[in-house]
């Protein structure tokens, strides 16, 4: 049986990889100045390898919930391979068509196969900490940038641009092939006369089916306790979770916290330089500090959601962005400014790693990579949308502190569908 603590390892290795995606800024320029292509451009290659990870999560989900997770984690190596290795050759022959194509395309699939592949697995191997696991995961992704950064700095500048993809592209495969091979669901059996369900791991762990299923006594109903543990292969399909009240509220409270923060992040270095006039040594240094804290948002708040709930967890996120928003669009003190941002960025983290243990404690784990694909779609929109409304207020000549100030809004209406989530979330699921 497998241990989980190294499906854990196996799951961040996948994660680490194809989360060198967020490091895609360190190129734009080499990029720009080698092909002579321009910002635009460049930019929309990662616009496009955000928007294909969304739409290959929500409409692969499925399928690679019913290959499994090694099978799953390899057709996602082998995409995000072939993704950077072509980009290779993309730049080699000048084209930014195959630069779409490979980097966008092929690339941003692998990227969403890959981002749902390892977390309803872990979950599996953590029933009483999901959120922990979830965040175990998706902090790899997180810290990505960090580790991929100063490497791809490195070898543009020794190797050149080409010969980056191609070193890259050949190191991730290995250890994104390698982690899919250790990936295997714990073997679960049920008793039906104890009602106990058994989770063989390197250590038994088992799960009371009667503490999960307290407040019901139907076998097919998820979770009803969101800071519980999971009764495994229970709870509701991927068709059914969608044509839920409750997945539409979280498919849109998801879209805005991408969408504000994945704003944020596009523009954290001008904006830091223009607003309270850090040189850009200090920029990139700030920079450098908010991929720690995208990581490290991940792992702590889906922590903390394991003791007050997702449901709070998420309330307590958009109280804190609205606070942050509204004084980050006014502020002009370099100190409260980066304290500000760091906060958001907490929170834009730990609202992609308490999203899959929130859906698990609405829909129970059955098919949660599905319906976690599914709601990765608002990530795939929002790596659009984020980027063009900071274009659109800038270009217009309406500047940063109307676009926090939408923002600020924004998140307003976010807090009261979270309340509503809060309250009324699980009302309507007990008949599945």
């Amino acid at each position: 049986m497998r241990n989980r603590w190294l499906i854990a390892l196996a799951a961040i290795g996948i994660h680490i990889s194809i989360g060198s995606v967020y490091a895609w800024s360190v190129l734009t320029r080499p990029i720009m100045n080698e092909m002579g292509f321009t910002l635009a451009e460049t930019t929309w290659t990662f616009s496009i390898a955000i928007l294909l990870l969304g739409l290959s999560a929500g409409f692969l989900g499925s399928f690679a919930e019913s290959i499994g997770p090694k099978k799953s984690g390899l057709l996602s190596t082998l995409f995000f391979g072939i993704g950077l290795l072509g980009t290779a050759y993309a730049l080699s022959v000048q084209s930014l068509t195959l630069l779409y194509l490979f980097y966008g395309v092929i690339g941003g699939i692998g990227l969403g196969i890959g981002y749902i592949t390892p977390v309803s697995t872990l979950v599996k191997y953590f029933p009483k900490r999901p959120g922990f696991a979830t965040g175990l995961a998706i902090m790899g992704f997180g810290f990505a940038a960090l580790i991929a950064g100063p490497v791809m700095q490195y070898l543009v500048a020794t190797v050149g641009i080409i010969n980056n993809f191609l070193i890259l592209g050949v190191v991730y495969i290995i250890i994104m092939g390698l982690s899919s091979l250790y990936l295997k669901p714990p073997v679960v059996t049920t008793s039906t006369k104890s009602a106990t369900t058994k989770i063989h791991q390197s250590t038994d762990i088992e799960i009371n089916s009667c503490n999960i299923n307290n407040d019901t006594k139907t076998k097919t109903q998820p979770n009803t306790n969101d800071k519980g543990t999971y009764e495994s292969n229970l709870g509701m399909t991927a068709n059914a979770a969608i044509k839920t009240w409750q997945f539409g509220a979280l498919w849109w409270i998801f879209f805005i916290n991408i969408t504000c923060g994945i704003g944020l992040l596009a523009v954290a270095s001008p904006m830091a330089q223009e607003v309270i006039g850090m040189t850009p040594t200090q920029a990139a240094s700030m920079v450098g500090i908010i991929g720690v804290f995208n990581g490290g948002g991940r792992i702590l708040w889906s922590t903390i959601s394991d003791y007050i709930g997702r449901g709070f967890t998420y309330i307590l996120f958009f109280l804190l962005e609205i606070i942050a928003f509204w004084y980050l669009s006014h502020t002009t003190e370099s100190f409260l400014f980066q304290v500000l941002v760091l906060l958001i960025i907490t929170c834009y983290g730990g609202g992609f790693a308490c999203i899959p243990a929130y859906l698990a404690d609405l829909y129970g784990i059955r098919q949660l990579s599905t319906i976690h694909g599914r709601i990765l779609t608002a990530w795939g929109l929002a790596g659009i949308a984020g980027p063009m409304l900071i274009s659109y207020f800038k270009q217009n000549g309406y500047g940063y502190d109307t676009a926090l100030t939408f923002f600020t809004g924004l998140f307003v209406v976010n807090l009261i569908i979270a309340i509503v989530l809060y309250r009324f979330g699980k009302h309507g699921l007990s008949k599945y």
